[in-house]
C-alpha cells in the first residue's frame, strides 16, 4: 500500500479569512474547494513542500521560516494510507491566482467554507486551525477524524 506524505498551506488574512482553490486538472478533488498544498517531493522539507505548493498553484511567495506549524493528520481511508501536514502564513507576497492544477481562487471564513470543497477540510480546519489540535487521525471516513493532541 502506498503513503502519502503531503503538506498543505493555511493562508490566513487579518479578518481570519482562509484561502481556497477550486481544483482542476488533477486526480484528486476534481472541482472541489481546497488548500493549496501537495505531495512532499524526495529530500524536501515539509515547510518547503507547502511553499512550493502555494506558488505553483496560487502564485503566492512564502517564506518557508515565517510558517506557523499546525500540526499532522494522519488517515487510513478508503484503501489509502498518509498524513496530511499542515502549516499557517499570516504574510506572503503576491496576489492570489489561480494558476497550476486550480481554477479559481477565493477567500473564505473558515466556519463558513463554500459547498463542494474537499471532504476533510471543515473537519480539519476546525481542529487544527480553530481548535488548536496538533495531532489527528482519521480512520472511519471523512466526517471520522478524531483530535489526538
Amino acid at each position: 500500500m502506498t503513503f502519502h506524505l503531503v503538506s498543505w498551506l493555511i493562508v490566513q488574512d487579518a479578518s481570519g479569512s482562509v484561502l481556497l482553490g477550486r481544483r482542476a486538472g488533477t486526480s484528486y478533488g476534481e472541482g472541489r474547494w481546497g488548500l493549496p498544498g501537495g505531495r512532499v517531493e524526495a529530500g524536501e522539507r515539509l515547510a518547503d513542500a507547502a511553499v512550493r505548493e502555494a506558488l505553483e498553484e496560487v502564485g503566492l511567495r512564502v517564506d518557508a521560516d515565517s510558517l506557523e506549524t499546525l500540526g499532522l493528520c494522519r488517515y487510513d481511508l478508503e484503501g489509502t494510507q498518509g498524513a496530511d501536514c499542515f502549516f499557517r502564513a499570516r504574510v506572503w507576497a503576491g496576489e492570489p491566482a489561480p494558476l497550476d492544477k486550480t481554477s479559481a481562487v477565493g477567500w473564505f471564513a473558515p466556519d463558513a467554507l463554500p459547498p463542494e470543497t474537499l471532504p476533510w477540510l471543515p473537519g480539519v480546519l476546525d481542529a487544527h486551525l480553530l481548535g488548536g489540535v496538533r495531532l489527528s487521525e482519521m480512520l472511519d471516513g471523512w466526517a471520522g477524524l478524531r483530535a489526538l493532541l
